[in-house]
């Protein structure tokens, strides 16, 4: 292209042939050299390097490096392999896709709705409890509230335990 040998990377911008001004300030762009990117393998250091030694060199990769380890590397990996598929692989690898997606949905869809159908459940099974013990508790302030008002009448404890069921103890510690 131009300039010194060792650099593969230009910063473009466009500029007015009259003004030798910037066209647009924002606008840039980057051209490669690739053949001129001749770093080996372990000479690799950032993540850019990384990506232009696997795009010079991918029909020539059979596996991942250590080095390129990485969710971002195996995908692109992957995608090359498909590429590389004859079309009854590509038909046969479609199919398996489609019914994983399938496969996928209908059991996240099966989770969601068990789970809906067990909340709303719980829902009901804690409103039940929370109504018969909320009942009881009514009973109990009644029956209370009975053992207090025969004794402030001048009813006995035995007399009150009789009529409210409570146990002698139980009165004279309602006081």
């Amino acid at each position: 292209m131009c300039c010194k040998p060792e650099k593969f990377r230009y910063y473009i911008k466009l500029t007015g042939i009259e003004t030798h001004k910037f066209f647009y300030d924002k606008l840039t762009f980057i051209y490669l050299e690739m053949p001129k990117f001749t770093k080996k393998l372990e000479e690799l250091e950032s993540h850019f390097e990384k990506w232009l030694f696997i795009l010079k060199n991918l029909q020539d990769l059979e596996r991942i490096h250590l080095s390129m380890q990485g969710k971002i590397f195996a995908k692109l990996f992957d995608t090359a392999e498909i590429a590389g598929f004859t079309p009854e692989q590509v038909l046969a690898y479609e199919d398996s896709l489609k019914y994983y997606r399938d496969m996928k949905n209908s059991f996240d869809t099966a989770r969601s709705e068990g789970w809906m159908e067990g909340l709303s459940k719980g829902r009901k099974e804690g409103l039940k409890e929370g109504r018969e013990e909320g009942r009881e508790e009514g009973r109990k302030e009644g029956i209370e509230l009975t053992a207090r008002n025969a004794l402030k009448m001048g009813l006995s404890v035995a007399d009150t335990a009789k009529l409210t069921g409570l146990t002698p103890e139980q009165i004279e510690k309602l006081g």
